[in-house]
């Protein structure tokens, strides 16, 4: 999509901004926000929209919100004094009030097909230097800041853990221990090293022991700008360490199936458009993927049309356009259910095709499965993402939801419990609040699910099906009046909704559960 005003251009597909024809720099999340408001020309912006969209729900104080207004204004060469694009409405929000010409961009014309690219990898590695490389890590020898004990080796071995674990993933490209360990002591030059080793990100950790306590730091950081991406302190007895290391393993390998993709996509979004190439077009797609609403799931399509027009054999992105075409039909984005599922499961299939041992092809496939109501089918496949990738929280979470919807509440709870710990930022995080709300909603816990439910809803990101299961867990545990505060934030967020959705959505197979819940969305006015 492009918006044109005055001398400037938006075009959403290309993650630029244009003034006189030239592309200007600017920050993601401006960009963001000038978006939203040219979109929205015809109407005023509120702020609580703008917190939702452009902060994702995260409570900010007006200084930010003005900051990053007064920045997008000189982007577009407007000020606070004129207004003459950017307009505020006194305690209410902003409207873009420049005339807007909107012109649909293309959809890459792209149709799926069996062949494979002649110009495909077979390893499936690329130059870490290329922009279009595989994300690569090297994990670096863990520092021992105590000696003594018998634990001279813990720091190796804890290093050595998590390559294995790291090493699962398919989408990662890790540098074998014998390469990177050559990299030891504490003043090793990132820059070098990454050149040396030809790697974009470095994991580095250190292990300290006093007395009976132990305690292990670790850290994500970029070659190039030495940026610290992720941290963390895990602590322990010493005679817990043999499982504190299995523990870390997991929890680093969740916060890298985060937080290197959060950074490819910001990586991508400084890129030129020459350079747009299948793996920046992804990334860009997987950071409007994780927004969560109609319109950045729209522009993820695109990006990941464009990510299978470079390269028609990436998987991943033929595993992300089933994605969001899951959420066209499972949320209602689209009217045109039917071709939506069609297609969620034509590109889970071809991602399976192309690479069978990727995780998140297979929890694609699942969910797919779940579209068309087949639950076990789905099951089946969340179990092999696991088997691939024990740490995956996301096809953990919804292996729980299907497991809520068949009845089984307290493998649902697990599940949900399990995806929670492993990935407690993670950006479906009030999907698996949620989730912990059915599993007691099929149990006929009321009251516990009111909890999880109303969290889930308050979460970033929650869509209107969120909002639904905490009308519906707080209708049934009797507490009408909370139930019809969240039913009006239903009408408020989809004024066409229907009950059906939420339904065809989540078919519960228990008909007493069904039909208590039907009842109660019925007593709610839907």
């Amino acid at each position: 999509m492009i918006y044109r005003f005055e001398d400037t251009e938006i075009d959403t597909d290309r993650f630029e901004l244009r003034q006189g024809g030239k592309a200007q720099q600017v920050e993601p999340q401006v960009f963001a926000l000038i978006e939203l408001l040219a979109a929205n020309h015809d109407r005023m912006v509120s702020k609580d929209e703008l917190n939702q969209r452009i902060w994702g729900g995260r409570i900010v104080s007006d200084a930010v919100v003005n900051s990053r207004i007064r920045t997008a204004r000189h982007a577009i060469g407007d000020d606070g004094k004129s207004q003459r694009l950017i307009k505020t409405i006194h305690n209410r929000g902003f409207r873009f009030v420049g005339e807007v010409v909107v012109e649909k961009g293309p959809l890459t014309g792209f149709v799926a097909t069996r062949d494979s690219p002649a110009n495909a990898d077979p390893t499936g590695t690329a130059d870490a230097d290329l922009p279009g490389g595989k994300p690569s890590i090297a994990v670096l020898p863990f520092q021992m800041l105590s000696v003594g004990g018998g634990y001279g080796l813990l720091a190796d071995a804890v290093a050595h853990e998590v390559i294995v674990e790291l090493s699962r993933l398919q989408w990662l490209f890790v540098i074998a221990r014998g390469s990177s360990f050559r990299f030891r002591g504490p003043d090793v030059d990132f820059e070098t090293a990454g050149k040396v080793l030809g790697v974009r990100y470095f994991l580095t950790g250190s292990v300290a022991i006093d007395g009976q306590r132990s305690a292990v730091t670790v850290e994500l950081s970029e070659a190039g700008s030495r940026q610290v991406l992720w941290a963390d302190r895990f602590e322990s007895v010493v005679d817990d360490l043999l499982g504190l290391r299995l523990t870390i393993a997991a929890k680093v390998v969740n916060a890298i199936e985060l937080r290197i993709p959060l950074s490819e996509a910001s990586r991508a979004a400084r890129l030129p458009t020459a350079n747009l190439d299948a793996w920046s077009a992804y990334h860009r797609g997987l950071w409007h993927m994780y927004r969560f609403n109609a319109h950045d799931n729209e522009i993820a399509t695109r990006m990941f049309c464009r990510a299978i027009d470079a390269d028609r054999g990436f998987a991943r992105a033929h595993a992300g356009l089933s994605f969001t075409h899951f959420q066209n039909a499972f949320v209602g984005y689209a009217t045109d259910a039917a071709t939506e599922r069609r297609l969620a499961q034509e590109h889970a299939e071809r991602g399976m095709e192309l690479d069978s041992l990727d995780p998140f092809a297979n929890l694609t496939m699942g969910r797919a499965n779940m579209l068309v109501g087949d639950l076990g089918g789905a099951i089946s496949w969340f179990d092999r993402s696991v088997q691939l990738n024990p740490n995956y929280a996301m096809a953990i979470y919804n292996g729980a939801l299907a497991n809520a919807i068949q009845g089984a509440g307290q493998e649902s709870e697990q599940g949900a419990m399990k995806a929670m710990a492993l990935s407690p930022v993670d950006p479906l995080h009030y999907a698996m609040l949620a989730t912990r709300a059915l599993s007691h909603i099929v149990r006929e816990d009321y009251a516990a699910a009111i909890g999880w439910a109303e969290r889930g809803a308050r979460a970033p990101n929650a869509h209107v099906h969120i909002r639904i299961i905490a009308a519906l867990a707080c209708e049934l545990a009797g507490d009408r009046k909370t139930a019809e505060h969240w039913a009006s934030e239903v009408r408020r967020l989809d004024s066409r909704f229907q009950v059906a959705t939420f339904f065809k959505a989540f078919p519960f197979h228990q008909d007493d559960t069904l039909a208590r819940a039907k009842a109660a969305l019925k007593r709610l006015a839907f």
